[in-house]
């Protein structure tokens, strides 16, 4: 990329807070739910300032774990949880996370669950991010979750309504090209790929995932995911998650920054924290990927061999649409069929074999 020298990205500081998630299960109704939802976001707005006059005003970039204001559904129908804890996209919650972007200069982003006109019942979860002005820059919605609907449950009338390129979609910031990878999506390496094939240089990653003092399948994705696409990650993971019997601390910690080499630059440890903060040099990306040599994995691939290998479905699209495209919204138990009948196609494939 050819750039000036006043066109050059400035070094700023990323952090990744680690903060608490406060379920809403327990809230008696609506109301209360959305109350303290918006009182999470309060204290997340405070956490915010505090974090940027210790850490210095250079904190341009903030990332907020997975589903951070209201947990996740444990055991509520989707229709009842899209009522209370999904958010609409011109919504009270959105509309008070531009302020405080706004208020205090930094992109944000997050995960949340989220609502769509066009599929009335259902909810995405949703990554977000936010400029410094306030307004909304990128909307990214989960592809791949065991127990939420995705596009691809019902994707011939999701992109009747949506753009294939905001299936996947970078915004192109001060900031450098920064795009969203929701929680356990860090362990599927496609997802990643094509986010960098379209430009990302910075990956933020909101989670709610174990916390260990080993290394974790998805703590090991992290530096992959950055080594592999030549990117930044910001992951930044739940301070644990309160108000149910789930154990508290059980996702907490592990919250980091990874350099585009597969370095941790800064990582939390349990509890609250500001300490994963890290400067992110947008300027490095771009040499080390306009440089060849071995270490340049995305100039060295050769994407048409994979083609065949991925072609044909194993988990189906469209599953929660009838025979004539109209949308079903199914029970809970419905995701686990759904799962059982991919390893049958696994199965017939010879992958999923027992002995």
């Amino acid at each position: 990329m050819n750039t000036t020298a006043d066109s050059r990205i400035k070094p700023y500081t990323a952090l990744a807070l680690q903060t608490p998630c406060q379920a809403i299960n327990r809230a008696p109704d609506t109301t209360t739910a959305r109350r303290w939802m918006m009182d999470s976001i309060e204290r997340i707005g405070r956490q915010i300032i505090a974090s940027k006059r210790f850490i210095g005003p250079d904190v341009r970039l903030v990332v907020l774990p997975e589903y951070f204001a209201s947990s996740y559904p444990a055991g509520e129908s989707l229709p009842l949880w899209a009522e209370r804890a999904a958010w609409a996209p011109d919504g009270p919650e959105y509309a008070a996370i531009g302020v405080i972007a706004r208020t205090h200069g930094v992109y944000l982003s997050g995960n949340v669950y989220e609502t769509d006109p066009y599929f009335p019942g259902l909810y995405f979860q949703t990554s977000f991010v936010t400029s410094d002005t306030g307004q909304i820059v990128l909307r990214y919605r989960r592809l791949v979750s065991m127990f939420a609907p995705t596009p691809h449950d019902v994707w011939d009338r999701y992109l009747a309504h949506h753009s294939l390129d905001a299936v996947f979609p970078v915004a192109d910031t001060p900031l450098g090209r920064l795009a969203c990878i929701a929680s356990e999506e860090i362990l599927y390496p496609e997802i990643a790929r094509v986010l960098a094939l379209k430009g990302a240089e910075v990956l933020l990653h909101s989670t709610s995932e174990v916390g260990s003092p080993r290394l974790t399948p998805k703590d090991v994705a992290k530096r992959a995911r950055a080594y592999e696409n030549m990117s930044w990650v910001v992951s930044a993971n739940s301070a644990g998650i309160t108000n149910l019997d789930f154990p508290t601390h059980s996702t907490d910690g592990m919250s980091k920054v990874v350099d585009f080499k597969g370095e941790v630059r800064a990582e939390a440890g349990f509890g609250e924290s500001m300490v994963a903060h890290a400067e992110i040099d947008i300027e490095a990306v771009r040499r080390h990927r306009a440089k060849p040599g071995m270490a340049n994995v995305l100039a060295r691939q050769r994407l048409e061999l994979f083609a065949a290998a991925y072609a044909g479905s194993v988990y189906p699209a469209n599953n929660m649409l009838g025979p004539g495209g109209e949308l079903q919204v199914p029970d809970r138990a419905h995701f686990m069929t759904m799962q059982s009948r991919a390893i049958e196609v696994l199965r017939a494939r010879g992958v999923a074999l027992e002995s």
